[in-house]
């Protein structure tokens, strides 16, 4: 398994599946990685307060990482000194980094000065990253939003990341305020690339290879940390290199996305949960999946209660041959 130093000196774009709570488990990766996969892999946060302890099932992810490549752990909080003994405790696990969340728009995470919420108060962060880079023996990385308002607010957050020795930074090119509307800002990532001396992986609509292109053309990024549209489209890891690299892109099938979907009801829903809870959690994937699919769709799949209804209409529209770009269909 590559370190983190070995991953930034290979050639061509980093691409890294994002961190997504109550997504991005086990299983997730387990089935991302069938399908080409990422080149490293961030976990769900560790939501890190006074006597915090980190949480079995995320290690999990970290103890038994089927991809072979590198997870980064991800932790959030704003208590400098549980952050710090959480984010030792943690690299004492075979982690490629440690990542500080400073980007998460979820209310209850922002009102309690966490995750995004830690954006409207730059002096803080400057202190937590001078606390984890002192506390870590081990590659430290930041996920970051522009600010927590507007975009403006960027510039102030660029100056307190250039005091500190960051292995990487990741940018969300929105505001928490825009938490994940249409417009992201891309030139601000490219202001981050020619301001910083580390590398920057760029976050935020990457829904094709197409779009993968062009961000990183305007951006000048190290890399692409993709989430959603990974969700939605598995595939997408291995289509970004062959568009990259010049090769044809091939797009899956009907038949392909059926076959997700029942590897997705596999690996993540418990037999022991009752299956209005089992469908209840499919249509978090499939809430993503089905933009790539087509309104009618989603407005069945939403409305669906038993796994025999959410199969039947999986099978309606998918039981086919025809490719399908998987790209969302809409605003």
């Amino acid at each position: 398994m590559k370190t983190l130093p070995e991953l930034l000196a290979t050639p061509g774009p980093i691409l890294a599946l994002a961190p997504m709570q109550d997504v991005t488990d086990l299983p997730f990766w387990t089935l991302i990685n069938r399908y080409g996969g990422a080149d490293v892999y961030f976990t769900e946060y560790f939501r890190v307060t006074q006597n915090y302890r980190p949480q079995k099932s995320i290690l999990r992810s970290i103890l038994e990482n089927p991809t072979g490549q590198p997870a980064i752990a991800q932790i959030i909080g704003n208590d400098p000194v549980a952050l710090a003994r959480t984010a030792v405790e943690l690299s004492h696990h075979p982690v490629a980094a440690i990542d500080l969340n400073l980007g998460c728009p979820a209310p209850v995470v922002y009102r309690k000065c966490a995750g995004g919420g830690l954006l409207r108060d730059p002096s803080r962060i400057d202190g937590l990253l001078g606390t984890l880079r002192e506390a870590l023996s081990i590659p430290f990385t930041v996920k970051t939003r522009l600010g927590f308002a507007d975009a403006s607010e960027f510039d102030r957050l660029l100056e307190v990341f250039s005091r500190h020795r960051l292995d990487i930074l990741t940018v969300h090119g929105r505001t928490v305020a825009e938490k994940y509307g249409p417009t992201v800002h891309y030139e601000r990532i490219a202001q981050a690339v020619r301001s910083l001396p580390f590398p920057i992986l760029a976050n935020g609509n990457v829904t094709s290879p197409e779009s993968a292109k062009g961000i990183l053309e305007k951006t000048g990024a190290r890399g692409l940390m993709i989430g959603r549209a990974a969700i939605r489209n598995p595939w997408i890891f291995r289509q970004i290199r062959d568009h990259l690299a010049g090769r044809a892109v091939t797009l899956p099938t009907g038949h392909d996305i059926l076959a997700f979907i029942h590897g997705l009801f596999d690996s993540a829903c418990s037999p022991n949960v009752p299956e209005r809870s089992q469908v209840q959690k499919m249509k978090k994937y499939t809430n993503f999946i089905g933009e790539g699919i087509g309104p009618e769709f989603l407005h069945d799949i939403r409305r669906c209660t038993t796994k025999s209804e959410f199969f039947t209409i999986c099978e309606r529209d998918l039981d086919h041959d025809r490719p399908m770009s998987l790209e969302p269909s809409g605003p």
